[in-house]
């Protein structure tokens, strides 16, 4: 079974937030695959299908942000499952509008989502995918601005990382292992 989560937070007010860009991918991830998200149980909106032979669930954990963990520890108890088949999308403010950045493990960088994730699962060695949001202004609230929606300017760039986002994750269903996807989707160094 492979896993995708998208973090973000639940209610109309966020749906359209900076933060919420783990939710969006995996909108696009949904319609790209053909899964539905039909589904309320682990306090997630879940899709679950068949891509290739293998089970994929697709997830929306319904807890707020910063209690992401757990919906992700229940899950990965429950259906027994690796951090190799396990895929968490974010966004990531050290990281311009629009950039991907997907790696293996790491620390959960300022991000509560993942701190929440890493208490829950003990480990900070799971697959994810960064979508870059940028900084605010200097002297401006973090929290205010992942809490706002996208410039219009900025929308393109977001689109085409969630697009990008998508593919990666679809490489991956397919066989493709976590590396092979990152050396492929990962942006080259000059």
């Amino acid at each position: 079974m492979k896993v995708i989560i998208g973090l973000g937070n639940p209610g109309k007010q966020y749906e359209d937030t900076r933060h919420n860009v783990g939710f969006l991918a995996i909108d696009k991830i949904s319609k790209q695959l053909n899964i539905p998200l039909s589904q309320m149980k682990f306090r997630a909106i879940i899709g679950e299908g068949n891509v290739s032979g293998e089970k994929v669930l697709l997830v929306k954990p319904q807890t707020y942000m910063n209690l992401s963990g757990e919906t992700v520890g229940q899950l990965v108890s429950y259906y027994k499952i690796t951090a190799n088949d396990l895929i968490v999308i974010y966004d990531d403010l050290d990281l311009p509008v629009g950039k991907l950045r997907l790696r293996v493990k790491g620390s959960a960088g300022g991000h509560n989502g993942i701190k929440s994730i890493i208490a829950h699962l003990g480990t900070q060695e799971f697959n994810r995918i960064k979508i870059g949001i940028d900084r605010p202004e200097q002297g401006k609230s973090i929290s205010d601005y992942v809490l706002h929606s996208f410039p219009k300017s900025d929308m393109s760039f977001i689109q085409d990382a969630i697009d990008l986002s998508a593919k990666a994750c679809e490489d991956w269903v397919q066989g493709d292992t976590f590396v092979q996807v990152m050396n492929h989707h990962n942006p080259t160094r000059n």
